[in-house]
């Protein structure tokens, strides 16, 4: 039972009973109320300072395995930056070469992605920046593999036309030439015959007696057929395509006509001294993208490594062309 409170009473020297109002109870009841929510709560504060809820524990369990999925993607992602480098490289210094196509620029596989903030949405968060790290990085990367992708699909172009290619290239002797001893000036400097000066000599000159057969050296299209009193004299030009051109000069007779379609192999024209010339011979010209290049460099199909030394010994030691 609860115990009974008294107060003296010093009017009546006695002691009444001393009885609570509502107020006062209800009060009380607050007070005693208010104490154990603040107690409460302290201890709440100290238990979830050091111990977590169940689902706290979830949540920590849930980052640590996304923290370990995002190291892994990055690993991955590192990976798949450096087979994409090695296929650059390989591309760029292996197959464009064998192909003879240019190297795409850095600047189309290196370039930035488009738009002002394609990553705005993506702001305002705990984690914004690793996010958006991660997004710019796989961005670039989707970036190199589209690149790529097209430089094969133009390599694939490249190869469909490769045999064509192969058979356009002028790559065999313009005249028969058993031994090589009709080789006789080769590309370079070379003293004029007529003008007793250096010149530079922007083919090969095959020494050959009068109406010698004239071969095509690859595939392609006769584009011209000139004659002059001077310079290359009777001469033939032949486009073969990929850049190639072939020239034939100082010819006694031709053999074909402008835009005649020819294979390597055909006879084209007959051995001559038409034009500035002192003796009955083939004046043979190569070029490239417009630019003469030594022939003595294209005669794969004729020519074994011995034979290829030789020539260029050969071509080498004429000091004065024929022309």
């Amino acid at each position: 039972m609860p115990q009974t409170k008294y107060k003296f009473n010093p009017d009546s020297l006695s002691f009444d009973r001393i009885r609570l109002g509502i107020r006062t109870l209800l009060l009380r009841f607050l007070a005693y109320f208010t104490g154990s929510v603040i107690v409460a709560l302290i201890y709440w504060v100290i238990f979830a300072s050091f111990f977590d809820s169940p689902k706290e524990k979830a949540l920590k369990r849930e980052v640590e395995q996304i923290t370990i999925q995002y190291d892994l993607i990055h690993r991955e992602m590192g990976t798949v930056e450096n087979v994409l480098e090695d296929l650059q490289k390989t591309d760029d210094n292996l197959y464009r070469t064998i192909f003879e196509a240019e190297p795409i620029p850095v600047t189309e596989r290196e370039g930035g992605i488009g738009g002002v903030n394609r990553y705005e949405a993506l702001e305002g968060y705990n984690n914004s920046n690793l996010v958006i790290e991660t997004a710019n990085r796989l961005d670039k990367i989707r970036k190199k593999v589209y690149v790529q992708s097209k430089s094969f699909d133009d390599l694939i172009k490249l190869a469909i036309n490769k045999g064509d290619m192969l058979k356009s290239v002028p790559a065999i002797l313009p005249i028969s030439n058993k031994d090589l001893t009709r080789t006789a000036s080769g590309f370079g400097w070379r003293i004029h015959p007529i003008y007793k000066i250096s010149k530079f000599h922007y083919g090969m000159d095959f020494t050959a007696p009068f109406g010698t057969e004239v071969y095509a050296t690859g595939n392609g299209t006769v584009v011209a057929l000139l004659s002059a009193q001077r310079g290359a004299g009777e001469h033939v030009i032949i486009d073969h395509g990929f850049g190639y051109s072939s020239i034939y000069a100082h010819l006694s007779n031709f053999n074909v006509k402008v835009g005649q379609k020819v294979q390597r192999g055909d006879i084209i024209g007959f051995v001559g001294s038409t034009g500035t010339s002192v003796a009955n011979h083939l004046h043979y010209e190569i070029k490239l993208n417009g630019v003469n290049v030594d022939p003595v460099n294209y005669y794969f199909e004729d020519l074994n490594s011995e034979e290829y030394e030789r020539m260029i010994e050969i071509s080498s030691k004429t000091g004065q062309s024929f022309d």
